[in-house]
């Protein structure tokens, strides 16, 4: 009876999913073609702009774009409808000064986008952007309509953003991002310290996780020397985990030292994958599928790494005793050099891809209603996807719950295990 229970309510927990990514999709993608923010008839006109986003051509569906765009990044939380939780912004232009605000100014209308720009700032699909023309760099200007279109450069395609206001076609350019143009940014007109649905939710479950250890710590100062209870009970099984199988195995007399970082690494990444999980506010974020977050984690393990090696470890990876040098300088000590950089980077790239694959692969499962059913067009296509959809997702999301606990410890073992190696001692024979 408990099995059957609980295969219900999985069940339930997957049709929310579907729900949930079905509605956001029909906001998103079910108005007509050539409707621009503000319901403007000659909106459709500015073919120099390219495509009005979030227009449908009957009977097509992307089931990729749409999967990358819930995985996104964004300036505003998107609830129901038309309905966001709007978020602080903070904006800055060289030579134009601070924007303080919040997304409301920007009257977020469907599919994340703004019927009106705030000192040349533009909301387009829940980011900001900025209009690249500097006399809308003050005040307030209505937005007919927000395009995109894709033109070649460099021998690379390129998406192009621009925005009806006035009468005229404005281009607009994102955020700067510190990448070198590797992961398609660089330096541009303004810079966005925002606080995004990432770091809301970056937010939020450090706090949750902060009331649940606080609970935890009363209560074993409460009950000292009783058996635990409660919150207590669930959380001390993992910190016994980390600490007998991760910790003194992986570093040794030593470890101690580094149970904060190992368990806090630990909770905090099972945390973030956990909360992504949920399809519904305040889930749904994608925060262990985005780089700069794993960056930040695998450089935290690469600094304490280097910080904690000993003579020994750099002796070994230097200068290695009993070797030829001719084999030390051409080819030993270049590899061991590239390695010391390659650890934190398997670290920050198995985390990122792994989650960032999962979500994706449930909402190409969830699309593929939208494909059988022709973005709504067929109702029997419609009920054939979902009846292929819905044990695809459930068996991805159990996958991936799964894979929540089993990342968060790789990333904690691994952490452990080369912190030890910069710790070893010379052995004796």
């Amino acid at each position: 009876m408990t099995a059957f229970r609980n295969f219900w309510i999985v069940l339930i927990f997957s049709g929310l999913s579907v729900a949930a990514f079905s509605q956001h999709d029909n906001t998103q993608q079910g108005h007509p073609k050539g409707s621009g923010q503000t319901g403007n008839p000659d909106a459709e006109a500015h073919h120099d702009c390219g495509h009005l986003v979030g227009e449908t051509v009957e009977g097509e569906f992307n089931a990729g774009a749409t999967a990358v765009h819930h995985i996104s990044d964004a300036n505003a939380i998107h609830l129901y409808g038309h309905a966001y939780l709007h978020l602080p912004c903070i904006l800055y232009a060289p030579g134009h000064g601070w924007t303080l605000t919040t997304t409301s100014a920007f009257h977020a209308h469907h599919h994340g986008n703004g019927e009106v720009s705030k000192d040349g700032y533009v909301l387009v699909e829940g980011s900001i952007m900025r209009i690249k023309d500097p006399a809308f760099a003050t005040g307030e200007h209505p937005i007919e309509g927000v395009y995109h279109k894709e033109v070649a450069a460099g021998g690379k395609t390129k998406t192009i953003f621009s925005v009806v206001t006035g009468g005229e076609c404005k281009e607009l350019e994102a955020k700067t991002t510190f990448d070198g143009g590797v992961m398609g940014g660089g330096i541009t007109g303004f810079y966005d310290f925002s606080i995004t649905r990432n770091v809301f939710t970056m937010f939020l479950t450090a706090l949750l996780l902060f009331f649940l250890f606080r609970s935890a710590a009363t209560a074993a100062m409460r009950r000292e020397g009783q058996a635990p209870k409660g919150i207590q009970n669930f959380l001390e099984p993992f910190y016994i985990f980390i600490r007998d199988e991760v910790a003194k195995p992986s570093i040794g007399p030593k470890y101690e030292k580094y149970m904060p970082y190992l368990l806090s690494a630990f909770f905090f990444i099972l945390g973030l994958n956990l909360i992504g999980q949920i399809p519904f506010f305040p889930g749904s974020a994608n925060l262990t599928g985005n780089i700069s977050v794993t960056i930040v984690l695998a450089v935290l393990t690469f600094l304490l790494t280097m910080l904690s090696s000993n003579k020994h470890f750099w002796e070994h990876t230097l200068w290695m005793p009993g070797i030829p040098p001719v084999l030390k300088i051409f080819i030993l000590t270049p590899v061991e050099i590239l390695g010391i950089f390659l650890k934190p980077f398997t670290l920050l790239l198995r985390l990122f891809a792994n989650i960032t694959a999962g979500h994706i692969v449930v909402l190409c499962f969830v699309g593929l209603i939208f494909i059988f059913g022709g973005a709504g067009t067929s109702i029997s296509g419609t009920i054939t996807g979902a009846l292929t959809a819905i044990p695809l997702t459930l068996f991805m999301m159990a996958l991936e719950l799964l894979v929540a606990f089993l990342q968060a410890f790789i990333f904690t073992m691994l952490s452990a295990t080369y912190i030890g190696m910069a710790l070893e001692e010379p052995h004796h024979h």
